[in-house]
């Protein structure tokens, strides 16, 4: 395996939800193809305290308890997106600070920055949200949006919810996959 650099890593954005989980696949297969290292990024920022102020101190969790709990959701999605076992593919991340400027700081000299997105909008609400938005427009690298899998017809019936598979992929067609696909812009 090539020496791992800045240059050969993909990074995705993770934040617990479908479009990331499919992100996540989608930049381990890419990894692979191209001899690269997926380096998996979970932005936390400090919960401001929504209890009412004369709650207890010991009922708001402390920055050190919101860290572990950030730690475990980039661990959990982890394990339910590639499977219990790792085997290194995947370098997880955990930093504190605002997702964009995360984002966008380990994206930096790598080889791509991939995002998930939702697969259709809601209320006229684009399905790319303000962090995809953001970086789309500041990267200095180029962008994947992957969207999350359709959930299938059946699951109209309000049993679980199963995803669609097409060709081994996960709920998408990989000629269709990739929502954009961005050049740096100069400025």
């Amino acid at each position: 395996m090539p020496e791992v650099t800045a240059e050969n890593t993909i990074v995705v954005g993770v934040d617990g939800s479908a479009a990331s989980m499919s992100a996540l696949r989608w930049a381990v297969r890419e990894a692979r193809a191209v001899d690269a290292e997926v380096v998996a990024v979970h932005a936390w920022e400090p919960a401001e305290p929504t209890l009412a102020p004369y709650a207890p101190p010991s009922a708001r969790p402390t920055v050190a308890e919101q860290r572990v709990r950030a730690a475990g959701l980039l661990a959990d999605t982890l394990r339910e997106a590639l499977g219990p076992r790792n085997d290194g593919e995947v370098r997880a991340v955990v930093t504190q600070g605002p997702p964009v400027r995360v984002l966008l700081r380990h994206a930096r000299g790598a080889r791509l920055l991939v995002l998930g997105r939702r697969t259709h909008s809601a209320f006229g609400v684009p399905p790319i949200g303000a962090v995809g938005r953001e970086c789309l427009l500041h990267a200095t690298v180029p962008v994947v949006a992957v969207p999350a899998p359709e959930p299938s017809a059946a699951t109209s019936g309000g049993g679980p919810l199963l995803w669609d598979t097409v060709d081994g992929q996960d709920g998408y067609d990989v000629g269709a996959l990739v929502a954009r696909v961005t050049a740096p812009v100069k400025r």
